[in-house]
């Protein structure tokens, strides 16, 4: 993967020109007291380093003569190696990740400038740290009071999340070997979820059985919190308490991804608790299957961002409409956002580093154009919340489909004739479902 780092970098300064970057490292997280979280790097501060610890900065400055990729990071001390974890160290910066020059992360100020002086913008994303925030606006706003004197230094300022943003949404090959192992492990968590589940038996049991296989598999854990949801707790789009006993006629939906080396997957299944849908549960399953499929064939380099989503729901609300939920004309529903009561989220977000990952979906008014290498969610659903209170204009709800939630969700590559749909390997069609 070094190699795979440097050219990472190469193609950031290629394109910054005469800026110079800088990343931060992400800050340590606390649990309680004085008891941290697992440290989880900042994502585009590993894509470009691989580089794993807190307290660190990473400076990329293309027009320096020697040194084009600088780390500042935590010297090597054996004392406070003995409680919290080894160092790198200052040495082996360069020896194993490949910088031009590294830095004691003490050395920050004093150093920092020598790359920002010649410089004609600093590209940087203000993000949680505030310290360090400040700290970038008082060397830019320094080099700015010297600027007459020298005539050079950067008179701007740009977040490097446009940039990182356009690079990070095509996925290299070595990108999704990574994201293909982090699906494959979860593939197998969700085959067993389905078999073990059955009425009487709790969500976190299933949670806990889940999230034992991400481990067992090499994974890093959960890429999110997981969602394990029964009964009307599926109407509940980001459900994590996980902690009611499943009944007779539920359905479970579990939306559950791996972490594998940083690289995510992201899978929600919907399937009957006692292992049969009843009429209505199949009914909304039929149709929020069959919109999802119908979006997957969206998935097509040339097609924007937005035909998955504008598919998926012209799709659900034809479905809503002829069971009686909705009542109006397709296009005016539609266009009204009627469908937003039974289905309020979008069809798709990018996938990689990040669950949702970097990258921008719409260019002014122009949806981002899809491309090979491109990997994004397909995930649509229907949510028939107990206390929804219809529209004036629209049809009271039978009782017999209150409390009912269903997602299908699949990730999917952008390839160069159309698509693939990398988590296929979890069965989704109503044979399948029951048992």
């Amino acid at each position: 993967m070094l190699q795979e780092y440097r050219q990472r970098r190469e193609q950031l300064m290629a394109k910054i020109g005469n800026g110079t970057a800088i990343f931060r490292s992400a800050p340590t997280a606390v649990m309680h007291n004085d008891v941290e979280y697992v440290y989880r790097q900042d994502s585009d501060f590993f894509y470009l380093t691989g580089f794993n610890e807190t307290q660190a900065v990473a400076v990329l400055a293309p027009h320096h003569a020697e040194h084009r990729f600088v780390l500042f990071v935590q010297p090597k001390d054996l004392e406070k190696e003995v409680w919290s974890g080894y160092r790198c160290g200052v040495d082996a910066a360069k020896a194993i990740y490949g910088a031009d020059e590294a830095y004691s992360i003490a050395d920050l100020e004093e150093k920092l400038p020598q790359y920002l002086e010649k410089a004609d913008r600093i590209y940087y994303h203000f993000g949680r740290d505030r310290s360090f925030n400040d700290t970038i606006i008082q060397h830019y706003q320094s080099l700015l009071r010297t600027y007459p004197k020298r005539g050079t230094g950067p008179v701007a300022i740009e977040d490097t999340g446009l940039v990182m943003g356009s690079m990070r949404m095509v996925k290299s090959q070595a990108e999704l070997e990574l994201m293909r192992k982090a699906v494959e492990i979860a593939v197998e968590a969700h085959e067993h979820a389905f078999k073990i589940t059955a009425p009487g038996r709790y969500e976190y049991e299933i949670q806990a059985e889940i999230e034992h296989i991400f481990r067992l598999r090499g994974g890093m854990g959960p890429a999110y919190p997981s969602i394990v949801a029964a009964g009307k707790n599926a109407c509940v789009l980001h459900y994590i308490e996980n902690n009611c006993q499943m009944q007779e006629n539920d359905l479970l939906l579990i939306d559950a991804g791996c972490s594998y080396n940083y690289y995510n997957s992201d899978i929600t299944r919907t399937f009957p608790v006692n292992g049969k849908f009843t009429p209505e549960q199949k009914t909304l399953y039929e149709l929020v299957l069959e919109a999802q499929k119908q979006a997957i064939a969206q998935v097509q380099p040339g097609n924007n961002f937005k035909d998955p989503h504008d598919k998926a729901v012209r799709i659900l609300t034809e479905g809503l409409v002829e069971l009686g939920l909705l009542k109006g004309e397709i296009d005016k529903l539609i266009e009204e956002e009627k469908y937003k009561a039974f289905y309020m989220h979008r069809t798709s977000h990018w996938l990689g580093l990040d669950v949702h990952d970097s990258g921008i979906y719409q260019l002014g008014e122009n949806p981002q154009i899809l491309q090979p290498g491109q990997v994004l969610t397909i995930e649509p659903g229907l949510y028939i919340v107990p206390e929804t209170k219809p529209a004036e204009d629209q049809p009271e709800i039978d009782p017999r489909w209150l409390g009912i939630g269903i997602r299908i969700e699949d990730d999917v590559l952008v390839t160069t004739d159309g698509h693939e749909v990398l988590t296929a390997g979890v069965p989704k069609e109503i044979e399948k479902m029951e048992r």
